[in-house]
Formats: C-alpha cells, sequence, structure tokens
C-alpha cells in the first residue's frame, strides 16, 4: 500500500478503498474549484514553495477528496487502479496543466497522462509524505557525515510497496528546487521537491525511476533568478564528460569476495608491514590496441599481473572522483561520490579493487578536499549563495589553480566532504585516502600576498576550521575502519602531521616527505663533480626522518611541466644515466619511509608524462630498460622479505649512520636494524661518482661474513658488475664505533646491500 499521509500535516490515513479493487467510474462532474485560479500560476512558473500543499491527495471542507495533478502539456489525465480500470477522469482546471478530480473517499490510485505523442503511467508522487527521518535532519546539521551520506543524492527506495528513486539535495537558500530528467523530458515544473525546513534539504519520492536514468537539479535563488541545472553533490555516477548529467545507479550491490581481506587490514592495524606504491593514471598508463582508454576490467587483467611481477603491495589511483576536466589529472573533481565514467561503471571499479585484494594487492585513491572547480553545473554558488564556498574571495578563491576553497568551518560541507571519504572505504572498501594539498588548507595566507587573506579569530595565519576538519575526518575513519591509512600530500613543517589527535596531532596515519624528494632529487641530477658540496641534500632528511611516519614520494608532480622524467634529470651519458637512477632507487629503498615511484620510472621512462597517452612500452625490449625493472622488483621483493627494512621505520633505533660525511667522496653507508624483532642488520652503502672505490672501510655491528644481497651494478641490472664477488668477511680494524669493519669494493654510481649470514 502507498502512504497515504496528507501532504500538509504528513499525518497517514488508512485508505478506505485497497490499491487491488475496482473503483467504478465517476460519472458526476467534478466540482468547481472555490480557489482563486491565480494559485496555480506559480506552481505553473516553477516557483511554487510548497507543492505538495497543492498537488496530490487532499481532504476538502466539502467532505469530498481532491486530488491535483500537474502535467504541462498533456491532453488528458485519468486516475486508474491496481488493474488498470478508470476511476474517473480529471478536469483541466488551468490551461497550463493543473488537473483535478473529486471523489468522496481517497482511493489507491495511479496516474494516466495522455502526452500528444505517448501514454505514460505512473505512481502520483504527491501522494507520498516525507521522506527522511527527522533524526537524519538533524545529523546533517550536526555536520555527521555518515547522516548526510545515506539521506541524500539519488537512492532506491520502496515506499508503501511501491519501488522508485528518492531523491533529496541539501539546497537552504533555494526558493524552489526541482528534479529533471530523462523521466520528465527535463521539465523543472514536473517534479518540485518538498523543503525540509530544518535542515535546508530538499526532497521527493518519484515512483517508476530505474537505475540508469540520467537527472539534474533545477533551482531557483532565492532572488529568483533561475540556475544552471546542477548536477547531484552526491551521485553515485555520473555521464562521461564533457557531458555532466547525474545518472541513478543500478539497484543491484555488487558481491565483494575480499572478507579475508579486510578483517586481516583491521587485526593488523597496528603493525608496521613493508609498503612500496605503485602511482598511477589510469587513463595514460597503457591504451587498448586501438589507441582507446582501458576501462576497469582491462587494468585489471593487465595491471594486476604486472604489480604481481614488481612486486608492489599497494597500487595508488590519481583521483578517479568525477571531475570534468581532464587536464587536471582528476585533481580538480566536482563528484565526490561517484568514480568517473572515463573508465566505465562504479561496478567495474568494484571489480576492479575487489581483483587487488585478492591479488594481494591494497587500494589507495587520490582524494581531494582541499578546492573544487568553478564549473556552472557544480558546487559553486549551487542554490545562488556561497553555499559550499566562502563568499569571500579573500577565503573562497584559489589564485593557483582558480578553484573555490570549501568553508570547512560549515557544518554541512564537513558533513559532504566525511560521507565522501566514508562512501570511498565503504562502498568501494578502499585502504586508504591520499588527501591532496593538505598545506593549503592549513594556511589561510597559502600562496597569498598581504592583504589578499583572512586572518583567523586570534590574528593568526592558521586555518583553524580546516585544522578542525582535519582532525575530525581521521578521527573519525581511525574509529570506524581501523588499518585504513589517511595519508596527507603535506609540503611544510606543520607539527604532528601524523601524531594521534589525543596527542595534539592531525592524525594523518602517513605524510609524503616532500623535502626528501626535493633534496635528493636536487642532489643526483647534479653532475658528479659537484655533488660533494651538496653532500648535506642527502643526509639533512635522517635530522627529521623520525618526526612523521613518513612516504618518500617520487610522484607524477616531479615528472611533468618541464621537469622531465627521472631518467633524464640524470646526468651524463646513457649508460650513467641509468646507473644514477639504479644507485637512486636502491638508496631509496634502504632509506627509512615507506616507497612511492610514479609509473614510468620502474623501466626507465624518457619521455615526461603525457596524460593523454601512455607509457613508452617498447623501451622494455631495450635491455637495459628491462634491467631497471629488474632491479625495481628485486627492490620491492628484499623490502617485503627483510624486516630490518621496514620495522622500525617510525623510531631512530632502527636507523645508524656509518658514514654520512664522506662528501669528498660522495659515498653515503648506513645501517638498518630490525629493533624490535631481532633479524639481521643490513648495511647500504651507495656511491654517487662515476669511479668505482677498493677497500673502502665501513665499520660494522656483528663479524664474520656479509652476504652481499643486493647491488645495483649488477649486470643483470644492466651494469658493470663490479662488487664484492658475493660477500666477504669482517676484519678486526676498529671503524664508525664498531670494533671490525669490511674493506669493501665500491661499484661506480651503485647502491649495495650486504647482510650478516648466520
Amino acid at each position: 500500500m502507498k502512504k497515504t499521509s496528507d501532504a500538509k500535516s504528513g499525518n497517514r490515513k488508512k485508505r478506505a478503498v485497497s490499491s487491488g479493487a475496482v473503483v467504478p467510474v465517476l460519472d458526476a462532474p467534478v466540482s468547481e474549484m472555490t480557489e482563486d485560479s491565480r494559485q496555480w500560476q506559480p506552481l505553473l512558473d516553477g516557483e511554487c514553495i510548497d507543492p505538495f500543499a497543492l498537488l496530490g491527495p487532499h481532504a476538502a471542507s466539502d467532505g469530498m477528496v481532491r486530488v491535483r495533478a500537474l502535467a504541462p502539456g498533456a491532453d488528458e489525465v485519468h486516475l486508474v487502479n491496481a488493474d488498470g480500470a478508470v476511476i474517473t477522469s480529471m478536469r483541466k482546471v488551468h490551461p497550463g496543466g493543473v488537473f483535478e478530480a473529486a471523489l468522496p473517499v481517497r482511493p489507491a490510485y495511479r496516474l494516466r497522462i495522455l502526452w500528444p505523442n505517448a501514454v505514460e503511467e505512473v505512481e502520483d508522487a504527491y501522494a507520498f509524505g516525507p521522506i527522511l527521518h527527522e533524526d537524519q535532519l538533524q545529523g546533517i546539521v550536526n555536520g555527521d557525515g555518515r547522516s548526510l551520506q545515506h539521506a541524500l543524492g539519488a537512492h532506491h527506495a520502496e515506499m508503501d510497496g511501491v519501488s522508485g528513486v528518492r531523491f533529496a539535495v541539501w539546497a537552504p537558500n533555494a526558493r524552489r528546487v526541482s528534479v529533471v530528467g530523462d523521466f520528465n523530458g527535463w521539465d523543472g515544473r514536473r517534479f518540485p521537491m518538498r523543503l525540509r525546513h530544518s535542515a535546508g534539504v530538499w526532497e521527493i519520492f518519484l515512483p517508476g525511476v530505474v537505475g540508469g536514468a540520467r537527472y539534474k537539479y533545477e533551482i531557483v535563488a532565492g532572488d529568483g533568478r533561475r540556475l544552471p541545472h546542477k548536477a547531484d553533490p552526491l551521485a553515485r555516477q555520473a555521464e562521461c564528460p564533457p557531458a555532466t548529467a547525474s545518472i541513478v545507479p543500478l539497484k543491484e550491490q555488487f558481491e565483494w569476495n575480499d572478507a579475508e581481506w579486510i578483517e586481516r587490514r583491521g587485526k593488523h592495524a597496528d603493525m608496521i608491514g613493508p609498503m612500496s606504491i605503485y602511482e598511477l593514471h589510469a587513463g595514460s598508463w597503457r591504451r587498448d590496441e586501438f589507441g582507446r582508454l582501458l576501462d576497469w576490467d582491462g587494468l585489471t587483467a593487465q595491471l594486476i599481473p604486472y604489480l604481481l611481477e614488481l612486486g608492489f603491495t599497494h597500487v595508488e589511483l590519481m583521483p578517479v572522483t568525477e571531475y570534468p576536466f581532464g587536464g587536471s589529472w582528476g585533481y580538480q573533481p566536482l563528484g565526490l561520490y561517484a568514480p568517473t565514467s572515463r573508465y566505465g561503471s562504479p561496478e567495474g571499479f568494484a571489480r576492479f579493487v575487489d581483483a587487488c585484494h585478492q591479488a594481494g594487492i591494497g587500494v589507495i585513491v587520490d582524494w581531494v578536499s582541499a578546492h573544487f572547480p568553478n564549473d556552472e553545473h557544480g558546487l559553486q554558488r549551487f542554490d545562488g549563495t556561497a553555499l559550499y564556498e566562502h563568499m569571500d574571495p579573500r577565503e573562497g578563491f584559489h589564485h593557483d589553480w582558480h578553484t573555490m576553497i570549501y568553508n570547512y568551518g560549515r557544518n554541512e560541507v564537513a558533513a559532504y566532504l566525511i560521507g565522501s571519504a566514508l562512501e570511498w572505504i565503504e562502498r568501494y572498501h578502499v585502504d586508504g585516502l591520499r588527501v591532496d594539498a593538505v598545506a593549503s588548507m592549513l594556511y589561510r595566507d597559502y600562496s597569498r600576498s598581504e592583504g589578499e587573506w583572512v586572518p583567523n579569530v586570534y590574528g593568526g595565519r592558521e586555518n583553524l576550521e580546516a585544522v578542525a576538519f582535519l582532525k575530525r575526518l581521521n578521527g573519525e575513519i581511525a574509529w570506524r575502519f581501523p588499518g585504513v591509512m589517511m595519508i596527507a600530500e603535506e609540503s611544510t613543517a606543520w607539527p604532528g602531521v601524523t601524531v594521534p589527535i589525543e596527542y595534539g596531532g592531525l592524525g594523518f596515519s602517513h605524510k609524503w616527505n616532500m623535502g626528501w624528494m626535493h633534496d635528493t632529487l636536487c642532489y643526483i641530477e647534479r653532475d658528479p663533480i659537484y655533488r660533494k658540496y651538496h653532500h648535506s641534500e642527502m643526509t639533512f632528511g635522517l635530522v627529521y626522518a623520525f618526526s612523521e611516519r613518513f612516504v618518500l614520494p617520487l610522484s607524477h608532480d616531479e615528472v611533468v611541466y618541464g621537469k622531465k622524467s627521472l631518467l633524464s634529470k640524470m646526468p651524463g651519458d646513457m649508460w650513467q644515466r641509468l646507473a644514477n637512477l639504479r644507485a637512486y632507487l636502491a638508496f631509496m629503498w634502504a632509506h627509512p619511509g615507506s616507497k612511492l615511484l610514479f609509473m614510468g620510472g620502474e623501466f626507465g621512462q624518457w619521455r615526461e608524462w603525457d596524460h593523454d597517452g601512455e607509457l613508452d612500452w617498447a623501451l622494455l625490449e631495450v635491455e637495459q630498460h628491462r634491467g631497471l625493472m629488474r632491479l625495481v622488483g628485486d627492490l620491492n621483493r628484499q623490502l617485503q622479505t627483510q624486516p630490518a627494512l621496514y620495522r622500525c621505520d617510525r623510531v631512530s633505533e632502527g636507523f645508524e649512520w656509518s658514514v654520512g660525511d664522506d662528501s669528498a667522496n660522495s659515498v653515503f653507508a648506513f645501517i638498518r636494524h630490525d629493533c624490535q624483532g631481532g633479524a639481521k642488520p643490513i648495511l647500504s652503502v651507495s656511491n654517487f661518482t662515476p669511479m668505482p672505490r677498493y677497500g673502502y672501510r665501513v665499520g660494522v655491528p656483528r663479524s664474520g661474513c656479509w652476504r652481499e644481497i643486493c647491488n645495483s651494478d649488477s649486470s643483470f641490472y644492466g651494469g658493470s658488475n663490479v662488487g664484492n664477488n658475493g660477500g666477504l668477511y669482517t676484519e678486526p680494524v676498529p671503524m664508525h664505533g664498531h670494533g671490525q669493519s669490511l674493506a669493501l669494493t665500491l661499484p661506480p654510481l651503485a647502491t649495495v646491500w650486504l647482510q650478516m649470514e648466520d
């Protein structure tokens, strides 16, 4: 049975006629309207504030039940019962398309609308009462992301046995909001929504709407302006750009097969494991044989075996939330709840994540809460006012990116963002969110000159509202989803980014170490003859390496806009460039901190990254490039099997300098210790000059045979095969605070790892 609420009061009444009964046609003429016919004009003009007060069934003072329907352009409208029999014909009481019928009792009915070229039969949307519960609305007002996530957007629903879709959108300052779409000819007069005043939320249940239907919201601002049609901020699916409509998602739910992975992730939330991340732009990793984008199923078939071969533990996807401009790489998103349709359906993305988990690979997605673009179908001045953004451009506009800044101090905006984060973790089982541009969120004067920013309430530059939002976001994720990572792209010296919230930190699980990336790339790009003057660029990162839980990022940002690819940054001829890169990567993999490498770096892409193309896979036909890729695979496998390389990443006890001051020879040597489990230590020694060094003495903590477990100069990787013949014994020569040392052969432009034998 349908809900029989009176549209004004919301009180349910028992129907006099069951939905299956056949009601005879009323031959008597419909009563003349007593109201002034001008009352219909706002409805027809699309400016009626309370359409439910006029449309649908209403008890009249004369004891009759009046049913009114709005169908602009229709020839006739009839009330029919469940069997299709006509109950009565409706009288057109306004030439603009208002129809009315009067009956002695309230029947169970459907509307049969005779359009000039079609006949439509549908339940009356205005026969249903309010949809959202008051506690949901109050949750939105209070900034609860879970309440907003489940209340707003387009959701399949059943009301009184009738299937359809419920729509709800936050637009508190609008005069009128309508759903427009494929199901009503995109006519904003057809389905004006009900305003729930307590939360500024507009809602309506539309019977018969099914998954796949396109829709938007037509909004009349408070000053009477009709705004461009707006996409649903909480759409779970959208058209493929440049089209901009939202899409009602399919009703079927994806069946996951990763329960064991999710359980293990939660149980091991507090354990430190090896992490090496392959950063990926899904659209330019590889194309199919016709040059088209791979969809999620194509990526599943090709990417997962590739990641397994190389030994990466995680894949990090550059933003896959829906975004209008491809050249933004996803960093200017407008659909924070929808996977971009560029690579297929939401179900396809779910299959991809599920397949990664079954293969033992974690999935991290880049997530942008720092700003949004000003496309007219998006969030900017959504209801005619600065709703999601600040009204003052000194607070609400990014000059660098020409984007809008979220108003983090507004509860509903914070709830919108937190709800998005919950959506990706809950619905798509992702293992982490890398939060983009955190530095721009933390400071009100970020990239602004004097007079271009507004101080906080204490006169300072810190964005206190953004800080509170980030703490709330990270706290909620940590509480609801133990083991899910929250990774900050944060490039300043803000203290305590990865310190728990209860100890005054922001509560992220990891932070990108942008300083390490910048310093070491500056060093490795220099001609070896000048490196001795910049020795500290490789050592300074260890001064603060344990102040945060760091990820060492060689990301997409370092291989675009004239910065050159990693291999092209290296000095010297082709052999030296490849040797430099191999030595640098081996140094990085031994260094404290989780690892991140952007696609193409694993085999030595020569060209800068082009988001409109694909990687230069033909390079793998060249032995030297295949050798580099073999090295990356071996580094990952060593990382996963050697606890000394990861278990004590967070504490200084896991690291010990052996040689940190030999600037003249550009040599760096350090020991990684397993300070918790007692696994064998590993000595890493790097020679960043093209001169081999023989008998180079390095102190070690244990006497005996030290086996060479990695040598970036191995001929297997494309090197000259200079090394230590697989290993060597210590000698009782004190060095670097130890009673014994090794007399090493250091290959040119190479890093070697040695480990104590049992």
